[in-house]
């Protein structure tokens, strides 16, 4: 979704609907400066979405008819999708999983990683548990990369058998 800010349609939509203030000195979109202008409000957030959502299914669309015609096709297709559910976007996939965390542990990545409004953002988000209910699988994150990686892959292991 990051290369979704820099199609020149969106970054122009962005500035004209929160202003030059959410722009860097490049031009390019200020994430966590667009972050803190659009969860100001459930309408620049609403906004925000109706912007973004659409564009993310039509390449997730896209990435998956050109990967169909691969040769040979691909065993699986990951698609990362943060608000997978809150989007409405689940739909059409073989499996979905939820990757949790205790509340702590993402707050303290979350701003490692920069990003702003984080609050505001955990408040549109569903709760974990909620996730956890809807998805086909769920995994754990509390631990390191390579643990995570180890039990995304035994996951991956049981859809292609």
């Amino acid at each position: 979704m990051h290369e979704l800010y820099g199609q020149p349609e969106v970054r122009d939509a962005v500035a004209a609907r929160f202003g030059r203030g959410v722009l860097g000195p490049d031009g390019a979109v200020d994430r966590p400066a667009l972050a803190r202008a659009a969860f100001a409000s459930d309408a620049g957030r609403e906004w925000l979405e109706r912007l973004l959502w659409p564009r993310v299914g039509e390449r997730i669309a896209a990435w998956r008819a050109e990967q169909a015609g691969r040769r040979p096709v691909p065993r699986a297709l990951v698609v990362e999708v943060p608000l997978l559910f809150e989007s409405g976007s689940d739909h059409g996939f073989d499996a979905t999983i939820a990757v949790i965390t205790d509340e702590r542990i993402r707050e303290r990545r979350a701003g490692a990683r920069g990003h702003a409004a984080i609050a505001e953002r955990e408040a549109r988000q569903l709760s974990q548990e909620e996730k956890s209910r809807r998805a086909t699988y769920t995994v754990v994150n509390d631990g390191t990369p390579e643990q995570l990686a180890t039990e995304l892959s035994a996951i991956l292991e049981k859809l292609q058998s």
